[in-house]
């Protein structure tokens, strides 16, 4: 017999996770189905898992904003649940924001005060008085090394940063995931894992259910669509879903760097998350007094569009997908030695290889689809992880109003934020809007 369910959320990583445990308070009976073995293990446990708040939009920025005061009380958001692996721990060291050409730091202020989000303007002196290793000349334009001018002597200083001190990260991103699993499973959600979806069942141009690799049929009149970078190949098994999308998906693969802090300086538990546009990476403090170095997407910088399973497939094999490629080790690791020039790189490289799901202009689709009952929160990776909690909270409030008849396509439904004084049109996120062109189009949103 057919198993039935009220919402079946496709995905148990930090975005379906949350959205089960919000619906699940909600009264809906909810399965996270996953093809891996246990919650974030897809591209949630890649994550950098940085909770920083300067986005390219206003909305960008409220909505991560409105985030951190889910991480800074971690515990009272999952109901003081108990997870037999330990809690994730917020690590709120601080986010410093490097004022460059890479950055249009400028309409980030403006973002910032508009919204209310605290900061402090930081001279090159403050700078250099929080990170003693720091060289505050100014780089610009991004190169690689493989560029004659990459070792061109700088001449020009920056102008400082712009500091934001409850920015910061989180230790364990998987076990992030696996802690809200635990939560939506004390209000009833259920999970189910090495099952991988392969069609989207609808009757009477409506969604009806799933089906599984094994055969196996489950039911529900809600379906969501959390499939991270498998979510263009998801959306594809829905009627009408893929070509009813504007704004499409697809999966990039994308690597992040370890790099031991410079002798003498605790960057473990002194250091501060930093994104620097003009040497095109951000940084944050790892276990082992590391530097984990990110890239944040510059033009000189090339990009990989990847079939996931082909790339997930090769995982955990020589020579394939999951390899650190020596030049773009290089380019993310020798641009940061231009920051930190006492910064000694190794010649084994050493780091994570994972992939995003962006959407085409790198702002993500949290929508309803043209098939009844089928809805999207997609286009996630790597800038949306700080904004898990409120998704979870905003997808489910939003499927809720849709179930109940609101056309969100004519009249966008409004989110009200729980900690912040703030409204969100959440048809900023439509499938049909057009390309947003203040998007960084790049890991920043």
């Amino acid at each position: 017999m057919t198993k039935k369910y009220d919402a079946i959320i496709i995905g148990a990583g930090v975005i379906g996770t949350p959205i089960a445990y919000e619906l699940c308070k909600m009264g809906y009976k909810t399965l996270n189905v996953d093809k891996l073995p246990d919650a974030g293990e897809g591209s949630t446990a890649g994550s950098c898992a940085i909770v920083r708040a300067h986005y390219s939009t206003e909305d960008g920025v409220a909505l991560a904003y409105e985030g951190f005061k889910y991480w800074l009380d971690w515990e009272n958001y999952l109901d003081n649940v108990t997870d037999e692996k330990g809690l994730a721990k917020y690590m709120n060291t601080g986010s410093i924001l490097i004022k460059s050409d890479g950055h249009d730091w400028r309409k980030v202020q403006k973002h910032y005060d508009a919204v209310g989000v605290k900061y402090e303007e930081w001279d090159v002196d403050t700078v250099k008085k929080h990170v003693p290793p720091i060289d505050m000349h100014k780089f610009w334009p991004v190169r690689r090394p493989e560029d004659p001018k990459f070792y061109d002597e700088p001449t020009e200083m920056l102008e400082g940063a712009i500091f934001c001190p409850e920015g910061g990260y989180v230790n364990d991103p998987a076990l992030s995931a696996h802690n809200i699993m635990r939560a939506a499973e004390a209000k009833g959600g259920e999970f189910m894992f090495n099952a991988e979806v392969v069609d989207i069942r609808s009757e009477n141009g409506k969604v009806k259910g799933i089906t599984l690799k094994d055969g196996t049929q489950i039911d529900a009149d809600i379906v969501v669509n959390v499939g991270g970078p498998h979510s263009f190949k998801v959306n594809q098994m829905a009627e009408g879903v893929w070509e009813g999308c504007n704004i499409k998906t697809k999966a990039l693969r994308h690597e992040v760097m370890y790099c031991p802090s410079p002798e003498g300086y605790d960057y473990l538990n002194d250091g501060y998350h930093m994104s620097d546009g003009d040497i095109g990476c951000y940084e944050r403090p790892e276990v082992g007094n590391m530097f984990l170095i990110g890239s944040e997407d510059p033009e000189c910088d090339p990009q990989e569009w990847v079939d996931p399973d082909e790339f997930y497939a090769g995982k955990g094999g020589p020579g394939r997908d999951n390899v650190l490629t020596d030049a773009q080790w290089k380019a993310q690791c020798y641009r940061l030695g231009k920051r930190i020039p006492s910064l000694k790189v190794p010649n084994q490289p050493k780091g994570v290889v994972d992939l995003y799901d962006v959407s085409d202009d790198w702002i993500p689709i949290y929508d309803k689809s043209d098939l009844p009952g089928f809805y999207m929160a997609i286009g996630t990776s790597g800038n949306q992880y700080k904004n898990a909690p409120v998704v979870g909270r905003m997808m489910a409030e939003l499927i809720d109003a849709c179930e109940k008849g609101l056309d969100h396509d004519k009249e966008p439904f409004q989110y009200e934020f729980k900690y912040t004084t703030r409204t969100l049109n959440v048809g900023f996120f439509s499938r049909k809007r057009e390309i947003n062109y203040d998007s960084s189009f790049s890991v920043n949103g």
